[in-house]
């Protein structure tokens, strides 16, 4: 099965329990934003909505300028236009790298790698000897990576 993109339905659950933090929040005392990831992934993986956990199966190998687990993310604090609340990611660069990646799995390292989402690049994109970037949308109610209407 291919890379389908999509936001994981089990993420969908967690956020109505509270699960993610995002922005900075404030609980029990503390002050506190979870860590998020993106992983790359090769064409033989199997990612989609169902995803629940970041997985190494099929993730792209170490080196070449990559690191399994991915990069972590800058996350832009949530806010909303309308009626819709969204957030987005600084875009994220794997510098001087070869790497050849089909897509990538959104995921949040604080919370026992929970998926967050999954991205399909439509085909293999590669870097050789240069920057593999991923450029996220534009941060508004109707392109940002997350939004919730």
């Amino acid at each position: 099965m291919p890379i389908t993109q999509a936001m994981a339905t089990s993420f969908k659950v967690e956020i109505l329990n509270g699960i993610h933090a995002f922005g900075t929040t404030v609980t029990r005392g503390a002050t506190t934003a979870d860590t998020f990831k993106i992983a790359l992934y090769t064409s033989s993986a199997t990612l989609d909505a169902t995803t629940t956990t970041y997985s190494t199966t099929n993730e792209v190998a170490s080196g070449g300028g990559y690191t399994t687990g991915g990069n972590t993310l800058t996350t832009v604090a949530p806010t909303s236009s309308g009626t819709t609340a969204f957030l987005d990611f600084n875009d994220t660069t794997w510098s001087t790298s070869t790497i050849t990646a089909n897509g990538a799995l959104i995921y949040n390292s604080t919370q026992s790698n929970r998926a967050v989402a999954v991205l399909a690049f439509g085909g293999d994109k590669s870097s050789s000897g240069g920057n593999f970037t991923i450029q996220f949308p534009t941060a508004d109610a109707t392109n940002a990576i997350i939004r919730i209407a």
